[in-house]
């Protein structure tokens, strides 16, 4: 059985299941997910929780020893495992698969760790486990879901947030839900049901969005130019490498220019986003920047970015992510940017 994270309450209440698989690399869903299950079950008289962290060197017999071992402290236990890099060797799969032959209901196993690719999820032991109990796997809350979930978590905070409050919020704290939870719960103690308006907001609100590559891109595919130099700007204060998100760049830049390449030789747009192998969820980006983004701003932008490449590692005299940002400015305003130097001291 899978199901998301937001259906795990209603899940629990439907009956016992002899195992959980928890995996992804959100930590808010994690941490909520995993205190969740134990408290449900603790609720149900499971009071004893034994936990191992599961790595490469580890024995999975000690595993079957405390699973078949009586407990003095409580009839009804829960085993937590952490893998610490989300795999099981042969050796390990092999003793889970004999353990899911003979499950039984004084013992919750709980197994958890980061992402799991599509081979992971495919292997027997994974499979085998999954169809016995449930697999809850995380994915980042972004966009209409960050937005519901921000909603969600103020109604059970009981907090009275005016509306132009939740976009400030959304806008510092995307990509890290951990801080954003941590500024409600201040909100709660400061607050109360006391109305919030922006200006409250703004005297206690502490810049921690955490964003990646991945993320830049697809604020660079949206058009949203203000957003995306903001988030490099974040990266930067968080000291990102400028070498991997001119690679990321680079390789989103050259992907639309061979696109644009194919639109204009009439190929259908379905078989473009087919041949980039490119996903449902990301189609409306993509469809975005190829209606807004011309040839000339692709080859503006790509000689930009070199420029901005060599730059970064020959010159300390400039910001990188300054001349990044102009980078992204381009790919939309090229016919703008093409007159001002990058190199404006030696220009």
């Amino acid at each position: 059985m899978r199901i998301y994270h937001n259906q795990l309450s209603n899940t629990l209440n439907q009956g016992f299941k002899p195992v959980w698989l928890v995996f992804g690399d959100e930590p808010w869903q994690k941490n909520n997910s995993l205190n969740t299950i134990k408290q449900h079950c603790q609720q149900q008289g499971f009071s004893e929780v034994i936990r191992f962290s599961a790595d490469d060197k580890f024995d999975w017999n000690l595993l079957v020893e405390e699973y078949q071992a009586m407990s003095l402290f409580s009839a009804q236990r829960i085993i937590e495992i952490e893998l610490v890099n989300g795999k099981i060797a042969d050796a390990g799969s092999k003793i889970l698969l004999k353990l899911s032959e003979n499950f039984h209901p004084d013992v919750q196993l709980i197994f958890h760790g980061p992402k799991i690719d599509a081979a992971g999820q495919k292997r027997k032991w994974f499979k085998s486990l999954e169809q016995l109990g449930c697999f809850v796997p995380l994915y980042d809350i972004e966009g209409r879901q960050l937005q519901q979930w921000l909603n969600q978590q103020i109604k059970q905070h009981k907090l009275n947030i005016h509306h132009d409050v939740t976009p400030l919020m959304i806008e510092l704290f995307e990509g890290n839900l951990p801080a954003l939870e941590q500024e409600l719960q201040k909100f709660s103690l400061l607050f109360g049901t006391q109305l919030i308006i922006a200006e409250d907001a703004e005297k206690l609100l502490i810049k921690q969005a955490k964003f990646n590559p991945f993320q830049v891109v697809d604020t660079l595919l949206s058009g949203d130019l203000p957003k995306c130099i903001a988030m490099l700007d974040q990266l930067q204060h968080e000291g990102a490498a400028i070498g991997q998100l001119v690679w990321f760049i680079h390789k989103e830049i050259t992907q639309l220019s061979t696109m644009l390449e194919h639109i204009e030789q009439g190929e259908s747009i379905d078989s473009i986003y087919k041949k980039h192998r490119i996903w449902d969820k990301k189609k409306p980006l993509y469809q975005y920047a190829l209606n807004h983004i011309t040839r000339d701003n692709i080859y503006q932008a790509q000689a930009r970015l070199a420029q901005t490449d060599l730059i970064s590692k020959t010159s300390s005299d400039f910001n990188p992510f300054i001349l990044l940002a102009d980078v992204c400015i381009s790919l939309y305003h090229g016919q703008t940017t093409k007159k001002f130097n990058l190199d404006y001291e030696f220009g």
